[in-house]
C-alpha cells in the first residue's frame, strides 16, 4: 500500500457529505420518475389519439420541485424504464411503440418542459409564497405553451393523420385541464421550497 492509497481523515469528511448529496439526488429522480408513472397509469379522460391524464402535473413538478438538472432525468428515467417495457406510459403502454405512435410529440416534451420550468424556477425569489405562486405558475405556462403544447400538436400532425392546424384545435382540449394542473405545481412547489430551502441548487 502506498501512501495514495490512504485517506486522511479530513479527506473522508469532505466526502460523506458529498457520498449523501448524490445519494439523495438519486433518491429524488427515482421517487419523482416513479410518480410520472403512477400519474400517467391513472386512467384519464380519452380524446381519441391522446388522453388527459395526470402525467403533465407530475412532469412539471418535477422540474418545479428539483430543478432543471434533476428534474430532466427524472423525466428521462421514466422515458427509458417504459421504453425498456415497463408499462408505464399512458393505459398502461410500454415498449417504443408510443414512440412511433400519435402521442410522440407529447413524450418528447416532457423532458424538455421539465428542464424549462426548472432553469425559471431556479432563478425566481422564493420568500413569500404571494410572489412564488404566480411566478412558478407563469413558468409552467411558458413551459407547457413552447415545448408540450408546441411539439404535442405537431406529434399528432404527424403520426395521427391530422393537419397541423387541426392538430393544434385538438390539443385545445388540454389547456384547461393543464391550467388547473399548473397551478397545483405552483403551489405545491411553493410549499417544497419553503420547507426545503437548500433544495434547489443556488442561483
Amino acid at each position: 500500500m502506498t501512501t495514495a492509497d490512504l485517506t486522511t481523515p479530513q479527506q473522508e469528511a469532505r466526502q460523506a457529505p458529498r457520498r449523501r448529496h448524490v445519494a439523495t439526488d438519486l433518491a429524488l429522480i427515482a421517487t419523482f420518475a416513479a410518480l410520472i408513472a403512477v400519474c400517467s397509469i391513472i386512467p384519464g379522460i380519452s380524446l381519441g389519439p391522446a388522453s388527459i391524464t395526470l402525467q403533465t402535473l407530475a412532469v412539471m413538478l418535477a422540474g418545479a420541485v428539483l430543478g432543471a438538472g434533476r428534474g430532466t432525468l427524472a423525466v428521462l428515467l421514466f422515458l427509458v424504464v417504459g421504453a425498456a417495457g415497463l408499462p408505464v406510459f399512458s393505459g398502461g403502454t410500454a415498449g417504443l411503440a408510443p414512440f412511433a405512435g400519435p402521442t410522440v410529440g407529447y413524450l418528447v416534451s416532457f423532458p424538455l418542459a421539465a428542464w424549462l420550468i426548472g432553469f425559471v424556477v431556479e432563478r425566481l425569489p422564493r420568500r413569500k409564497t404571494a410572489t412564488s405562486v404566480p411566478l412558478i405558475f407563469a413558468a409552467g405556462l411558458l413551459a407547457n405553451l413552447v415545448f408540450v403544447h408546441t411539439l404535442g400538436p405537431l406529434g399528432l400532425a404527424w403520426r395521427a393523420d391530422m393537419s397541423v392546424g387541426s392538430a393544434f384545435l385538438f390539443d385545445l382540449a388540454f389547456w384547461p385541464g393543464d391550467l388547473a394542473k399548473t397551478l397545483i405545481v405552483a403551489i405545491v412547489a411553493t410549499a417544497v421550497h419553503r420547507a426545503f430551502p437548500a433544495l434547489l441548487p443556488r442561483r
